[in-house]
């Protein structure tokens, strides 16, 4: 555990931390109004800007990162589509694979002991 350091006069170093920058410890009630005070002036300046000042500045954001995309060329996209085409046929072809497999396993089944 985290031991309090006491000097000479029975302060801690973080007392002594707080007297020097003003804190002035318990005595200091003169504080508690200018803290209200900052408090309501720091509330007018963080106020939350309206709704269509918020949406024009999401949208000149977004027009900013747009500008940053590196597009890719008319040979990339062709190509990347052709993959895409070619792997949704690949798996289509195995799904289909699949089903009429475990479709003949199934009417085997069926045939084999339905009858009896």
């Amino acid at each position: 555990m985290a031991e309090k350091k006491e000097g000479l006069n029975g302060m801690s170093e973080n007392e002594k931390r707080e007297q020097a920058a003003g804190g002035g410890g318990a005595g200091a009630p003169s504080e508690k109004p200018a803290k209200a005070e900052k408090k309501k002036e720091s509330k007018k300046k963080d106020a939350k800007p309206g709704f269509f000042a918020r949406v024009g500045k999401w949208f000149k954001e977004m027009k900013s990162e747009l500008k940053k995309v590196v597009w890719p060329t008319k040979k990339q996209t062709i190509n990347n589509t052709v993959i895409v085409i070619v792997c949704c046929i690949v798996v289509g072809v195995c799904i289909w694979l699949f089903d009429w497999l475990a479709g003949s396993v199934i009417s085997a089944l069926l045939d084999l002991f339905g009858k009896a």
